[in-house]
């Protein structure tokens, strides 16, 4: 599929021409009316024919064809004279089907339909949106991500995921005052990609005076665990199918997600009158942090043996043994799904490799145990995509038998 390729949609009804691609996965198509439409590129198929149902005209062998009928037809060229030859009637018959042959969309757009505006919609307000496309199959469905404009001003959006450090970006592009716009498609396998986003925002309004508003940067961070959970995704004012919505900005300033430290909120709940003397602390904690704290507290930070366990730096030489089973990371599992413990493991990974990423030669082991594979598997997916300087190998068989790998940190 290319650029100016004729298209329809294939369980909707329309169409129009290919005018460009967001990404891998959506494809822009420009209607009749001059509107570019944002489609999943499997819900598009390819056209051979103007109008979907006409075999296509050859323009340029038809204005070959006029020209040679303009060389030998006898055209009159005085006013007083009414004879045409045969080949000259031709000639502007053929010249008359080329210029009716000229598509809709190919004609430049001369009227632009003002924004809509609603009362008390001047202040920014914009979400991701992320509509599963079979409801009923949560846990296998692929997802299509939304950014609802619920404000009267246009916005430039960067629309971004974590790749270590860095940053991909996922959309690009203007969003109207009040509508949505279809930004990504994505489906499970990807959900580790998912966790961290990070949206930059630039708001105006045209043709008119407007209220300056400042330009905003809000980093996300999702609890991938949701996509599994049916109860999350309701419907809401903007669509008509589940949907789970994530506040990016309100009333102009960025929406940010509140971690909070579970030992400082039991101690909150037994002592609250201490509590209240320092609510202006905001200690922040992911769970992998929790499970770290549970580590030092039993003595893991403690080399053994030439190794040391993660949390703590080691002296040049040793390995980082990291164990990543569930009862290693959290008090207690009670209450979690398999894929809320995955999700936990996998942010453990994450921390010792993001930690160590600046210290070439560094050997790290990860103890997943064999089980059904399913933490090795997505060891090694995270491996090969987002830490691609590093090497890793099956770790020694006399230690751990089958269930854990060795990771070699190398210069990026």
């Amino acid at each position: 599929m290319n650029i100016g390729d004729k298209v329809r949609f294939l369980h909707e009804v329309g169409g129009g021409v290919v005018s460009g691609f967001q990404g891998k996965n959506i494809v822009l198509v420009e209607d009749e009316d001059g509107f570019e439409i944002p489609m999943p590129v499997s819900e598009v198929v390819v056209v051979n024919a103007d109008n979907y149902n006409m075999p296509k005209v050859d323009k340029k062998a038809s204005k070959a064809k006029v020209e040679q009928a303009k060389m030998e037809g006898a055209v009159s060229t005085k006013a007083d004279d009414a004879y045409t030859s045969v080949k000259a009637q031709l000639a502007a018959s053929l010249d008359a089907e080329e210029d009716d042959d000229v598509e809709p969309c190919d004609r430049p757009v001369t009227f632009k339909a003002a924004p809509l505006e609603r009362k008390g919609g001047d202040s920014l307000n914009l979400s991701l949106c992320f509509v599963p496309t079979d409801v009923k199959r949560i846990s296998s469905t692929d997802f299509n991500t939304y950014l609802v404009n619920d404000s009267n001003y246009f916005m430039q959006v960067l629309y971004m995921n974590a790749e270590g450090e860095r940053w991909n970006i996922l959309y690009n592009g203007v969003v109207r005052p009040n509508s949505r716009v279809l930004v990504d498609n994505f489906d499970h396998s990807v959900l580790n990609e998912m966790e961290y986003l990070c949206l930059q925002t630039l708001a105006w309004k045209e043709d008119k005076a407007f209220d300056l508003k400042p330009a905003l940067t809000t980093e996300i961070k999702l609890d991938c665990t949701k996509f599994y959970k049916l109860h999350v995704f309701q419907r809401n004012e903007h669509f008509d199918t589940p949907v789970w919505e994530v506040p990016v900005l309100r009333d102009d300033k960025s929406v940010r997600a509140l971690f909070v430290d579970a030992d400082a909120l039991q101690e909150a709940m037994n002592n609250p009158a201490q509590s209240a003397s320092q609510t202006s602390v905001e200690p922040k904690v992911t769970l992998s942090a929790l499970g770290r704290e549970k580590s030092k507290a039993a003595g893991a930070g403690k080399p053994k043996g030439g190794k040391s366990m993660g949390g703590t730096r080691p002296k040049q030489g040793e390995i980082i043994e990291v164990d990543l089973h569930i009862a290693n990371l959290l008090d207690t599992a009670a209450g979690l799904s398999n894929a809320d413990m995955l999700l936990v493991q996998m942010q453990e990974f994450r921390r010792v490799m993001d930690e160590n990423l600046k210290r070439p030669g560094q050997k790290i082991v990860f103890i997943h145990g064999k089980g059904d594979g399913v933490l090795r598997r997505n060891l090694l997916q995270e491996l090969k995509y987002r830490y691609k300087q590093c090497t890793w190998q099956d770790a020694s068989f006399r230690e751990y038998g089958y269930g854990a790998t060795q990771v070699t940190i190398h210069n990026a």
